[in-house]
Formats: C-alpha cells, sequence, structure tokens
C-alpha cells in the first residue's frame, strides 16, 4: 500500500480508483491546500511522507523539488486534462505503483512509457 497526495488538478475519480486499489489517499483540496504553491503542496506531502501525483510539470524539476527523503512525486504527461485519459493513466499505473519503488523517485508518466530517476 502506497500513501498518496493528490493535487488539485486530478479529476475527483482518481481518488476513488486509488483508494479503491488499496492505497491511503489524501487529496489538496480535502487538506484544504487549494492555490497553494508548488512548494507548500510538496513540503505537506513530505511531511505526510505521501506520494505526489499532479499534472504539473513543476514538479518534475528535481533542483525546485528535490526528490531525497521524499515518498516521490509521479508527473502525468496527457494530451488533455479531460478526465477520460487521467483516469486511464491511473489505471495503467495502479500495478506498477506495487512493483516499483516509489520512494525517492520522480515518475514521468505518458501513455506508453514511464521514466522514473531517483535521487
Amino acid at each position: 500500500m502506497a500513501r498518496f497526495k493528490l493535487d488539485e488538478n486530478l479529476p475527483a475519480g482518481a481518488e476513488a480508483l486509488l483508494r479503491d486499489a488499496g492505497h491511503d489517499v489524501a487529496t489538496v483540496i480535502q487538506e484544504e491546500l487549494s492555490g497553494a504553491s508548488e512548494v507548500e503542496v510538496h513540503a505537506a506531502a513530505r511531511a505526510e511522507h505521501r506520494t505526489v501525483v499532479t499534472l504539473d510539470r513543476g514538479f518534475g524539476d528535481p533542483r525546485r523539488h528535490p526528490m531525497a527523503g521524499t515518498a516521490g512525486v509521479a508527473v502525468l504527461r496527457v494530451p488533455s486534462q479531460d478526465a477520460t485519459p487521467i483516469l486511464s493513466l491511473l489505471q495503467l499505473l495502479v500495478p506498477l505503483f506495487e512493483e516499483q519503488e516509489l520512494e525517492g523517485a520522480l515518475w514521468v508518466v505518458e501513455a506508453h512509457r514511464v521514466r522514473i530517476r531517483r535521487g
């Protein structure tokens, strides 16, 4: 079981999808962090030891968001921000979240590939 913090730019169904797969999920919206900066969201996730899942490419910059000591970040790169492609991509990721280590890693996820950078 992984612990996730879902950014506010993910569709509502993302929480249920990950929860139904047995993961512990908190959202930026539930924690009243809507509109918070990337730095604030990343700090909250670090404090709660949760992996950030987001569409925000800024989280993919390790100079701004070092991965050491974090539960990791998964940046989803989709052609549009419609719910269907995002949820489809997350559905494909569920088994990978159980096979691969999230701790301290940056995942950049596209429809046909997942790049994982550690450290």
